[in-house]
C-alpha cells in the first residue's frame, strides 16, 4: 500500500493552496472530477465571464452610449457570443492545465472517489492508500428542494447553467439567494422572462434590509417578476417546459426551472464515521480555529465542507491556515471580516457585521450612509447609482461592517475588511489618502464623520 504524508480528498479551490505548499511532505490528491474543482469550470468564473457580457451588451444600449456604439445585436444571438467567450475563459472544462500545475509541485494526483477505510487508510475505487495527514476538500452539492412533480420538468442546477448554451425563453428562479439573484439577473438581461420565488421576505435575508430593498429594485429594473414570501407547492409538465403552482394560488410557466435553493456539505458516502467524527445537521464538517476536523487526529477540513462562510475566497483562506499547520507552524482562522458579493449590475457587497449582527452580539454601533455620486469617478464612468453604509463600534472606535452598492466596490471592499481584521482606529481608517479621481474615494465621507462623532 502507498503512503503518503498528506492525502487530500478532493482537488477544489482550497487545495491548490496546500498540494505545492508543506515543504518535502509527499501529496496525494484524490479527485472524481475536475482539478480545480467546480468554481473554474461551472461556477464563479463562468457565471462572472457570462455577467461581465451581459454588462457590456446592455451597455451599448445605454442612452449615454448611444454615439459610441455602432449597434446592438439582438438578446439571443448576445447570449450565444457571451457562451463562446465563457467556453474560452473556462478552458471547455478541461481541467488538464491545473493537473499538470498540479504534478509540477511534485504531488501525485489519483482519479476517483475516496472514502475513509480506517484511520490512516482511504480507499480510493478498491485502492487502499495511507496517510499521516487527511485533508477533506469534497466541497457542496446542489439542494433539490422536496417539490412534488420536480423530477418530470426541465430543471437546471446552477451548475448545469453555466455549462449549457441554451438560452431560454422564459424561466423561473426558485431561491433568492446570492446564485439566485445573479442567474436571474443575468438571464433578463439577455431578454428571457425571468420569475423569482423566494420563500422568504426579503432577498439575501441575511444581509441589511437596505441591501435586499436595493437588490429586488435591480432585478425588476431588468424585468424580473418577484414573488417573495411565496413557495412553490407543486410542479408539472407544460408543453416542453414546467408549470409551477406557488402558494399564492398563483401559476408560473417557463421553459426550465433553475434551482438556486442552497448548497449542502459534500461528505456522504465518506464514511467519515470511521474516525470519529460527528457531522452537524447539514452535513458539514466542524472545524477548530486550526480547521482541524473535531472528532479525530490529523484530519483537517477546508472549504464547503465545513459550511463556514461558503465561498471560493474562504476556501483560498483556508487552504493557506492549513498548509502552514501542516508545516509545523500554528495558524489559526479569523472569518470576522470575510466579504459577500452579489455580482449584478451594480455589485452588491458587504464585510463584517450588519445592524442586526451587531445588535445580537451586544454591540449599538454607529451607522452612517454616503450616496456613492459623492465619488466624481461616478460622474466620469456614468455610473452613479449606488451607497456605502458604515458601521462602527461606540465604545472601541472601530469599524465593524459595511454594505456597499456599486462603486466597483468589489474591488475596495478589502481595505474595510483589512480594518477590520485588525481593528484599525477610525480616526486612522480616515487619515488614508486614496488616489483620485477613485470610487474608494467614497470611504473617506463617512469615516470622517464618523471620527467627527
Amino acid at each position: 500500500m502507498d503512503t503518503y504524508d498528506v492525502v487530500i480528498l478532493g482537488a477544489g479551490a482550497a487545495a491548490k493552496l496546500i498540494w505545492g505548499s508543506v515543504g518535502d511532505r509527499s501529496v496525494a490528491v484524490v479527485e472524481w472530477a475536475r482539478v480545480g474543482g467546480e468554481c473554474p469550470f461551472v461556477a464563479c468564473v463562468p457565471s462572472k465571464a457570462m455577467l461581465r457580457s451581459a454588462r457590456v451588451w446592455q451597455t451599448a444600449a445605454d442612452p449615454q452610449w448611444a454615439g459610441l456604439f455602432s449597434g446592438r445585436v439582438p438578446g439571443a444571438d448576445a447570449y450565444q457570443e457571451a457562451v463562446r467567450r465563457r467556453e474560452r475563459i473556462v478552458h471547455g472544462r478541461d481541467d488538464s492545465t491545473n493537473a499538470s500545475a498540479l504534478a509540477k509541485t511534485g504531488a501525485t494526483l489519483l482519479r476517483g472517489d475516496g472514502r475513509v477505510v480506517r484511520p490512516g487508510v482511504v480507499e480510493v475505487d478498491g485502492t487502499e492508500i495511507g496517510y499521516r495527514d487527511l485533508v477533506l476538500n469534497t466541497g457542496s452539492e446542489p439542494v433539490w428542494p422536496q417539490l412534488p412533480g420536480l423530477s418530470a420538468v426541465p430543471v437546471w442546477t446552477s451548475d448545469q447553467a453555466m455549462s449549457t448554451s441554451d438560452h431560454p425563453r422564459s424561466a423561473v428562479v426558485l431561491g433568492g439567494g446570492p446564485v439566485g439573484c445573479e442567474l436571474a439577473f443575468l438571464f433578463a438581461t439577455f431578454g428571457t422572462a425571468v420569475t423569482m420565488v423566494q420563500r422568504n421576505r426579503r432577498l439575501i435575508p441575511r444581509e441589511e434590509p437596505e441591501a435586499s430593498t436595493a437588490l429586488a429594485e435591480v432585478l425588476t429594473g431588468q424585468g424580473v417578476r418577484l414573488h417573495t414570501a411565496t413557495q412553490a407547492t407543486r410542479a408539472e409538465p407544460h408543453g416542453t417546459g414546467a408549470r409551477l403552482l406557488l402558494d399564492t394560488g398563483e401559476r408560473v410557466e417557463a421553459d426550465v426551472v433553475v434551482l438556486a435553493t442552497g448548497r449542502r456539505p459534500r461528505s456522504a458516502g465518506l464514511e467519515l464515521e470511521r474516525l470519529g467524527i460527528d457531522l452537524d445537521p447539514r452535513g458539514a464538517v466542524t472545524v477548530d480555529e486550526r480547521c482541524r476536523a473535531l472528532g479525530a487526529d490529523h484530519v483537517w477540513a477546508v472549504g464547503d465542507v465545513t459550511a463556514v462562510a461558503p465561498f471560493t475566497h474562504t476556501a483560498h483562506y483556508q487552504g493557506r491556515i492549513v498548509a502552514a499547520n501542516l508545516r509545523g507552524r500554528t495558524v489559526t482562522a479569523d472569518y470576522r471580516a470575510v466579504p459577500h458579493a452579489v455580482y449584478v449590475d451594480p455589485v452588491l457587497v458587504s464585510v463584517g457585521h450588519t445592524v442586526a449582527s451587531a445588535r445580537a452580539a451586544g454591540i449599538e454601533p454607529l451607522t452612517t450612509r454616503t450616496s456613492m455620486s459623492q465619488a466624481v469617478r461616478s460622474a466620469t464612468e456614468g455610473e452613479s447609482t449606488g451607497w456605502l453604509m458604515l458601521l462602527a463600534d461606540p465604545d472601541t472606535r472601530t469599524v465593524i461592517g459595511a454594505t456597499a452598492l456599486g462603486g466597483h466596490a468589489e474591488e475596495w471592499i478589502s481595505e474595510v475588511s483589512l480594518a477590520i481584521r485588525a481593528g484599525v482606529p477610525v480616526d486612522v481608517a480616515a487619515d488614508v489618502v486614496h488616489p483620485f479621481p477613485t470610487f474608494s474615494e467614497i470611504l473617506e465621507i463617512p469615516l470622517n464623520e464618523l471620527a467627527a462623532r
